[in-house]
This record gives C-alpha cells, sequence and structure tokens, in this order.
C-alpha cells in the first residue's frame, strides 16, 4: 500500500516539470465540476491538478479540509499558505536535477504524517 501511495505521489507531482497552461486558466471557487478554479497561486489548472491535490493529502495522511476552508478559493487557513510554500519547494528541488525525473514528493518527508518525519523511528 505505501509503494502505491509513493508511486501515486511521484506521478502526480511530476506536473512540477511542465509549464503553466497556455490559454485562459481560471478555476474551481470550490464549485461543482466544469467550473473554472480558482485563487491559483502554484499549481497549473491542468489535468494534474486534482490528482495532485489528492497525492499530498495521502503523503500527508489528511483529507481536503485540513488545507481547504468551505470556500475552496479561501486563503483562511495558515495551512493552506504552508502547502503552497511546500509545492514550490518540491518544485524548486525537483528542478535541481538534471534528469527532469521526480525525486521528491510530499511523502519523502511526511510518510503520512502531517508533520514532517525529521528523525528515524527509535530502535527496538
Amino acid at each position: 500500500m505505501r509503494s502505491l501511495l509513493l508511486v501515486s505521489a511521484i506521478f502526480s507531482v511530476a506536473l512540477f516539470a511542465q509549464g503553466p497552461p497556455q490559454g485562459g486558466g481560471g478555476g474551481r471557487a470550490g464549485g461543482g465540476r466544469g467550473a473554472p478554479h480558482t485563487n491559483l497561486k502554484v499549481l497549473p489548472d491542468d489535468a494534474n491538478l486534482i490528482p495532485t491535490m489528492r497525492a499530498a493529502a495521502a503523503g500527508l495522511g489528511v483529507m481536503c479540509d485540513y488545507c481547504h476552508a468551505a470556500d475552496r478559493a479561501s486563503d483562511e487557513k495558515p495551512t493552506k499558505l504552508m502547502a503552497r510554500m511546500m509545492f514550490t519547494m518540491v518544485k524548486d528541488i525537483n528542478g535541481k536535477f538534471p534528469d527532469g525525473k521526480v525525486h521528491v514528493t510530499c511523502y519523502t518527508c511526511h510518510r503520512g504524517a502531517e508533520m514532517p518525519l525529521t528523525a528515524p523511528p527509535a530502535a527496538q
């Protein structure tokens, strides 16, 4: 199961290697399907947006409302602002590898936990 989550996270974060979508991009303000997204500042509004959000949620072991308010476009939650910084950090790190592959995802540090795991588990 963990390897499936990791593979899912790696493939969905691959969108960071892409440039922003061409043409008018909008966004869904928490509306229904087909409505444009609004208030996107880091991620492009493309087919990878929702899979990327799902991979991030799985990487942190959280649900959407951990970062998003009922109005998905709202920036009222500090966790959403932190998530933007983290997505930018992951994009910058992966952009430094010459092979163009995704080497770092949310799961790399978080391992399914809200806070990054910065120390190895205690020996038993």
